[in-house]
């Protein structure tokens, strides 16, 4: 097993990823290593695989072939794709956060609802989850806005629901698919600015699939895929820098 600079395993380890849709294969003998706190962009072309491997990686596909560790501090590793769906869905619950393009967040319910919502799917009750929730949001600048429904936020707003939503649990792991594609630039990189202090801020791990090199040029490392084959796994120059003066 890869270890990374200060001796611990890292938080995902994928050998061999195979997946196919009928005659198109989207990932092709891929392995990933990811290490807890590290932000890693995920990029290529159109059809590249991308997506299919945050599928994967999360544990919401399947691949065909292949083996997804999941190493947790003080607890055996996890075999994501050898468990049963009801056991890899209450893993997806406690360890991973979402964040997609979208958001993905229920118009019906309040920004605070939609924050609860994720802690008492996982058994917490609705009081205890309210006050968690309007915890979150008010560390991501919306104080005030917990009762407002979805559509009375902004794009900038919305996605830091979806964030608050994702980290609230304590999730290890944050998957992000596009999560600025839909924003305009400075309003992007604000909240990328919210995502990464939320998650490698926090000692925790980004996983994100973005075509802007400017996204990408944010993360401690990014990888590229095309034709479902990793191309490329560069580290930023101040992160290489750092790990070279630790070996």
């Amino acid at each position: 097993m890869l270890e990374n600079s200060l001796g611990h395993p890292p938080v995902l380890d994928a050998r061999r990823l195979y997946r196919s849709f009928g005659s198109t294969t989207a990932l092709n003998g891929i392995d990933l290593q990811i290490a807890l706190g590290q932000s890693l962009a995920i990029m290529g072309p159109s059809g590249s695989g991308k997506s299919t491997l945050l599928h994967a990686l999360a544990g919401i596909e399947l691949p065909d072939a292949g083996s997804i560790m999941l190493n947790r501090p003080g607890r055996a590793p996890v075999d994501i794709q050898g468990l049963k769906d009801k056991a890899r869905t209450k893993l997806r619950r406690e360890s991973f956060g979402f964040v997609f393009q979208s958001g993905l967040l229920i118009p019906e319910l309040t920004a605070e609802e939609n924050v609860a919502m994720a802690l008492m799917i996982n058994g917490v009750p609705r009081n205890a989850a309210i006050a968690s929730a309007g915890s979150a949001l008010a560390e991501l600048g919306l104080a005030g806005m917990e009762q407002r429904r979805i559509g009375q936020l902004s794009g900038g707003q919305q996605q830091r629901v979806a964030i608050a939503r994702a980290q609230v649990t304590g999730a290890m792991v944050v998957f992000a698919d596009e999560p600025t594609g839909a924003l305009d630039s400075t309003t992007g990189f604000e909240v990328l600015d919210t995502l990464l202090r939320c998650t490698v801020g926090a000692g925790k791990s980004l996983v994100m699939v973005t075509h802007d090199p400017n996204v990408a040029a944010r993360c401690d490392r990014i990888v590229q895929l095309q034709d479902g084959q990793l191309t490329g796994d560069s580290l930023h120059p101040a992160h290489a820098a750092k790990d070279g003066a630790q070996q």
